[in-house]
């Protein structure tokens, strides 16, 4: 029975990942708005019906993700080395994110498309409340803390920062350092 189950898991993957593909491949041949969903299942020979069982929309098929992202988030907080801080273990996760970004090709289709832009921001953002229990539950602070939930949004939000300045780590390293030691008054 175990079979069964994986090999219907990896059909599902296999399923989509060729539309992930389709979509990406026309998107960059042709542009975002120029290519419609039916185009993208026709491409990945599915119906639409399919194609909205694996993405929930257009601007999902750009993304898929997801769930990785958040893993990789969680995991950075949870597997840290002993006496890593929390801040250092997201600037190194965010700094192999970024160095990991896929091509200009790619990041040129998401900044040139205002609904991809935006549907990128929303999506990473959308990992603040996991990052802010994985914060809490590293520290002992209570679920809902503030201060944790502030740093998994300052953190999540530097990506866009570290991504667009020309010198990655330097940007990390600032931007880190402000958050490990506060802002002040300096």
């Amino acid at each position: 029975m175990t079979e069964v189950t994986g090999r219907r898991e990896r059909k599902k993957a296999q399923t989509r990942k060729a539309l992930a593909d389709a979509a990406l491949e026309l998107f960059l041949e042709r542009g975002y708005e120029k290519v419609g969903v039916k185009e993208v299942a026709d491409a990945a020979d599915v119906s639409v019906t399919t194609l909205f069982k694996y993405f929930p929309s257009k601007e999902a098929l750009v993304f898929d993700q997801d769930e990785d992202i958040e893993a990789g988030l969680v995991g950075a907080v949870h597997g840290r080395p002993p006496g890593c801080t929390v801040v250092d273990a997201l600037r190194e996760h965010l700094l192999r994110v970024s160095k990991d970004a896929p091509g200009d090709e790619f990041l040129h289709l998401i900044e040139s498309e205002p609904a991809l832009r935006d549907y990128a921001r929303r999506m990473w953002m959308r990992h603040e409340t996991a990052l802010a229990r994985a914060i809490a539950e590293a520290t002992g602070a209570p679920e809902g803390d503030i201060a944790c939930a502030a740093l998994a949004r300052f953190a999540l939000a530097s990506r866009e920062l570290i991504l667009a300045d020309s010198h990655p780590r330097q940007a990390a390293e600032e931007i880190f350092a402000r958050l490990q030691r506060g802002w002040g008054t300096e």
